[in-house]
């Protein structure tokens, strides 16, 4: 029995040595600034991709960063094209039927985003109008499920970044988006000069979930188990506070 005992653990052990060290691929969508883009010359950054270098190096894994079509994010996780998903994707209750998550590592509200001079007091508030969201986000759902109802015109986009350029183009009256992400990829720049954030803070469990995990495949227990520890870890060295305060001026880990 001891010497069962003994060959599980050291098979456990080298199948832990043979994890360190090794490619920990790692899905993102480069198009939803300042969580995931691209710099100049072409490389991912921001947010999620410092967080995600920052875990690699807790685990002892080299991140592999492969760029995905947001909703194609779970099948292709599914599918085995990388290990983990770490791009801003929500913890709901739909997802975890498809794929688990780790505990969360940020959570911030979306918003309704509109020109300046619309008075927005509610869905009905802005019947007629046309918004453009992300295919397969949280925001779509709710867009779908509270603004069309309404009789809001939605229309869903393939990344966020093609979103803002038609309303930039006139062709959209405005979004749903993290806040976020719309200050810094959208209401910052000049082209949304005379767009706002609108309505109150959206935290609606059922559509936005409880806060952006790790996505990985079911049964990645001893990943999970990982990941969950290097995420506490760089919340009480420094480091996480240190990647925040780079992108945010408030703490992005939320209630």
């Amino acid at each position: 029995m001891k010497k069962l005992l003994l060959t599980l653990t050291l098979s456990a052990l080298g199948t832990l040595a043979a994890a360190q060290g090794k490619d920990l691929k790692v899905a993102i969508d480069p198009t939803y600034e300042p969580f995931t883009f691209k710099t100049a010359d072409g490389k991912p950054t921001g947010f999620d991709v410092d967080i995600a270098n920052a875990l690699c190096e807790q685990i002892k894994r080299k991140c592999v960063f492969v760029e995905q079509v947001w909703d194609s994010m779970i099948p292709g996780l599914q599918a085995k094209k990388y290990d983990v998903i770490i791009s801003s994707m929500s913890i709901t209750a739909d997802r975890l039927k498809a794929i688990d998550f780790t505990d969360k590592y940020y959570n911030t509200p979306s918003r309704v985003v509109l020109k300046k001079d619309v008075k927005y007091t509610g869905p009905a508030s802005i019947k007629g109008k046309k918004l453009g969201v992300l295919k397969g986000s949280t925001q779509e759902k709710y867009a779908m499920g509270e603004l069309k109802p309404a009789g809001v015109e939605i229309v869903a986009y393939e990344a966020q970044d093609q979103v803002y350029l038609d309303i930039k183009s006139g062709r959209l009256d405005g979004t749903v988006a993290d806040f976020v992400e719309a200050t810094g990829g959208f209401l910052s720049k000049p082209e949304g000069k005379d767009y706002a954030l609108a309505g109150p803070e959206l935290y609606i469990e059922k559509y936005f979930g409880i806060g952006a995990g790790i996505g990985l495949r079911k049964g990645e227990a001893a990943l999970k188990t990982e990941l969950n520890g290097a995420i506490k870890t760089i919340r009480g060295n420094g480091v996480y506070k240190k990647i925040n305060d780079k992108y945010f001026k408030f703490d992005v880990y939320g209630k």
